[in-house]
């Protein structure tokens, strides 16, 4: 199984984007071997930004891509990557954080404690908070 953040999806159906042939070969290769799977954060993020938020699940299962709850296990490890992503942005910039984990925090600790690569552009925050996530990126697809 390998984990895709929203972006990959976003940047998979946008013809702009120049992320968009990375995105198609992440989703078919995980999609046509171990599989692909998005969580219900990522589903919530791509249902804000849609004109028919409620087809998106359906849309997204077309694609082969499962869709999945995040565990309760991973909310001890989002807690404990937000806390110190929190923490270094209070130092660095003097700025408090949300109060609320990031919802990238809720998927990279859902890829960590399911043990799954990660699929993203967003590199630096996952390699920072979660670095026993592999990671899948444009520069480093394999």
């Amino acid at each position: 199984m390998i984990l895709l953040d929203t972006n990959v999806l976003v940047f998979a159906a946008d013809a702009r984007s120049p992320y968009r042939a990375w995105a198609h070969e992440i989703i078919a290769d995980a999609v046509s071997s171990d599989a692909a799977a998005i969580n219900a954060v990522s589903l919530a993020e791509i249902c804000v930004g849609d004109a028919e938020p409620d087809t998106v699940a359906d849309r997204i299962r077309m694609w082969g891509i499962v869709i999945l709850d995040v565990p309760a296990a991973a909310a001890e490890a989002c807690a404990v990557a937000y806390l110190a992503y929190s923490s270094a942005r209070k130092t660095q910039s003097g700025k408090d954080s949300p109060r609320v984990p990031l919802p990238d925090f809720f998927i990279g600790a859902h890829a960590q404690v399911m043990g799954w690569p990660l699929a993203t552009v967003d590199e630096g925050r996952f390699r920072t908070y979660f670095p026993a996530v592999p990671l899948k990126t444009p520069r480093d697809p394999g």
